[in-house]
């Protein structure tokens, strides 16, 4: 019974969640899992008997490894805490909740400040360079429509930075070719964060990249005769072989993909068969920003290339996708100018363009 009771008010969390809130699904699901990973450490115990002492055993579970053999990371530690401490809080001003679910109690369900200053703390990701892309792409020797295909992904992806979310679900009639822009809205059924409306230049980062690009949206109208609601960038097609035994691909078929899988699939085979480091789809975007970032000179440009990369505010872009690596921090300094002589200038920025930078970020902060 409390099981069966516990179910019935999950649900009507993660509806009002959906309908109230507006969160994403892949939201809910994370935060269903969260859930779910409480209720296993209670032994699916009725949340009326929820206390301090339920909280602190929860993060010893994790801890000791109690779920799937192995201890969590304290980077999921938080993310669940967070989810499940959601979801108690809101349970304390619910009718049957509010005299058993303490927010004293719901306060515990949190880690310790300096762990949660460890997993908030910005580190370097790691992603690919503009040249490791170009050997990538200059490595696929285009024999058929898949080649064809996975050669204008890997060059798309570098040039928009797209979510592969967004990537996945993408039509031919998000892209104008002409003027080589990318709409990225839900009304044309492309899932962004957030259900934002991201309008998305091409970078010019690589005129091979843009021509690749172009040609295999021309294939796709002319020769595949696919039309403004088909995928831009379509599934494998699997068929049975000519001898009838197994199955495999034949090119594409004009039929979205469901998920990412198949994109990191590609990744990782192409980069295995160029004879490079694997690197996963979301490190694109990382290596679309750091490159585009080195070319900003003014406010203006660092606002445009935030709102290119669906960003509303230029410190989200700077903070998530600025941060340099150790060898990129020498660079910079060894090349900066430090003499008396040279103190108003600063590559080539003028000094009132540095404080406008520095006024809009503080602004950025503030809000």
């Amino acid at each position: 019974m409390p099981r069966h009771k516990n179910e019935k008010v999950k649900r009507r969390y993660l509806g009002w969640l959906r309908g109230a809130k507006g969160y994403a699904e892949p939201t809910i699901d994370a935060i269903e899992r969260a859930i779910h990973m409480f209720d296993e450490s209670t032994g699916h115990k009725c949340y009326k008997t929820f206390s301090a002492r339920q909280a602190k055993s929860f993060k010893s579970w994790m801890e000791d490894g109690s779920t799937n053999g192995k201890p969590v990371s304290k980077t999921t530690m938080y993310h669940t805490l967070r989810h499940v401490s959601g979801f108690f809080s809101w349970l304390a001003s619910q009718s049957g909740y509010k005299s058993k679910v303490s927010l004293d109690a719901v306060s515990y369900l949190s880690l310790d400040r300096r762990s949660v200053r460890d997993v908030l703390s910005s580190r370097p990701r790691r992603f690919p360079s503009l040249d490791q892309i170009r050997q990538l792409v200059q490595s696929i020797d285009v024999r058929n429509e898949l080649d064809k295909r996975d050669q204008a992904l890997i060059a798309f992806m570098m040039l928009t930075g797209i979510r592969y979310q967004a990537l996945c679900t993408l039509s031919l009639a998000c892209f104008d070719e002409e003027q080589l822009v990318v709409q990225q809205e839900s009304r044309l059924g492309v899932h962004t964060k957030g259900g934002k409306a991201i309008t998305t230049w091409l970078l010019p980062l690589d005129k091979s990249f843009v021509g690749i690009v172009r040609e295999w949206v021309h294939y796709l109208k002319s020769g595949k005769r696919f039309g403004p609601t088909d995928p831009l960038f379509p599934r494998t097609r699997v068929a049975q072989g000519g001898d009838n035994f197994g199955f495999r691909a034949h090119g594409v078929e004009p039929v979205f993909w469901k998920g990412g899988n198949s994109i990191r699939e590609i990744l990782q085979a192409r980069f295995e068969a160029a004879g490079l480091p694997y690197f996963p789809p979301h490190s694109f975007r990382h290596a679309a920003c750091q490159v585009a970032l080195k070319w900003a000179r003014t406010p203006e440009e660092f606002k445009a290339l935030s709102q290119n990369f669906g960003h509303e505010h230029v410190l989200t872009t700077l903070r998530s996708y600025g941060n340099l690596d150790s060898s990129r921090v020498a660079d910079v300094i060894s090349r900066m100018r430090f003499s008396e002589n040279k103190e108003s200038e600063t590559n080539g920025i003028a000094r009132e363009d540095i404080q406008s930078a520095l006024k809009t970020l503080q602004m950025a902060v503030d809000k």
